[in-house]
């Protein structure tokens, strides 16, 4: 391995961090601005011109703000809740082919931290390892609303993993392979799975919704019953973390959305840009074009928020165990035919 693939990938990871940080940062803005825009609104205008300093200002509240601790015996378990949640959110990141590559010094760099060929494996295991951030907050909290809240989100998660999972089966079985890198190039031009593959894709963006307790799937909170949910005594930073950690596995769920079903960094025209503004530049608006797909699913997200009511949670367990995993199977079996009779 030389010394220049290693600069490569480091300074890949640094950007990609980076970026996920500025999405999760501003979609925090986006959010508000889409709220007041729904419901005929300025929303937030203070600070900067139209309100673009605001996550700024939110962020220096987190710091400022008086870090407490509630009576628990497990102080460390209450620290450790938001920094597993944080982390889990940026790791899923680093395995999505975010462009081809470039040519810079005669070198061909992967626009992707790492290209692994069991990333769909990785993605799956990283998010059942996000669950534990969310328990480990809310029991080591002492208090039976944040108990119960983490016990609703828990049990949302680990239910909607299992439809998730079965529903990227048969992206696997068309495409033959579990890297998402291979799933991006298979996908050139308008050939997105998305239309060979339409209900798979609904249930894949119902499980996202559930999987990063967005409404109406976010259980883990109510007003009228359970307060704030799992980070009701959280404050300051760790509170800041929890909130940074639910955009930014907004930002990621829509990149892999993106990436798996509409063609990720793929645009028409695409061999006919890199055969006449060279290879750089027809990938650099490849990396452009899969942002403007991230950035409509996120407004999907923000939308669905403002727009469709809370389930009830009996709702919710019969969506996922009754709806979702039935149809992820009648999926696996439709393709599976699909695939013999077509050989």
């Amino acid at each position: 391995m030389s010394e220049t693939f290693i600069i490569d990938k480091m300074v890949i990871i640094v950007v990609v961090f980076a970026i996920t940080m500025l999405m999760a940062m501003y979609a925090t803005l986006a959010e508000r601005k889409i709220a007041a825009w729904i419901q005929d609104r300025v929303g937030p205008n203070r600070a900067g011109k139209g309100g673009i300093l605001q996550p700024l200002a939110d962020g220096l509240k987190l710091f400022s703000k008086e870090e407490f601790i509630p009576n628990t015996p497990n102080k460390f378990l209450f620290i450790l809740g938001p920094g597993i949640s944080m982390t889990i959110a940026l790791s899923t990141s680093a395995v999505i082919p975010w462009g081809d590559k470039l040519i810079i010094g005669g070198r061909e760099i992967l626009l992707q931290a790492t290209d692994i060929d069991v990333s769909m494996l990785f993605i799956l295991g990283i998010l059942s390892v996000g669950v534990y951030g969310i328990i480990i907050g809310g029991w080591a909290s002492n208090n039976k609303y944040s108990l119960m809240g983490a016990m609703r989100a828990g049990s949302q998660m680990i239910s909607y993993e299992l439809a998730m999972g079965l529903s990227i089966i048969s992206i696997v079985m068309m495409t033959g392979s579990l890297s998402l890198k291979e799933i991006a190039v298979q996908q050139p031009g308008m050939h997105w799975n998305i239309f060979y593959q339409p209900l798979a894709f609904l249930v894949f963006l119902v499980c996202s919704f559930a999987e990063t307790n967005r409404a109406p799937f976010d259980m883990s909170e109510g007003e009228h019953e359970l307060i704030g949910g799992y980070n009701l005594e959280y404050s300051s930073m760790k509170m800041g973390f929890y909130l940074f950690a639910e955009y930014a596995a907004m930002f990621v769920s829509s990149t892999i959305l993106a990436v798996m079903f509409l063609g990720a960094y793929n645009y028409p025209g695409m061999d006919w840009a890199i055969e006449n503004w060279g290879v750089n530049t027809a990938n650099l608006i490849g990396v452009g074009v899969l942002f403007l797909k991230i950035f409509f699913f996120i407004f999907l997200y923000m939308w669905v928020r403002w727009t469709i009511p809370r389930f009830r949670y009996d709702q919710i367990m019969d969506l996922g165990w009754k709806v979702l995993i039935p149809l992820s199977l009648i999926n696996i079996v439709i393709t599976a035919a699909v695939i013999l009779l077509g050989n």
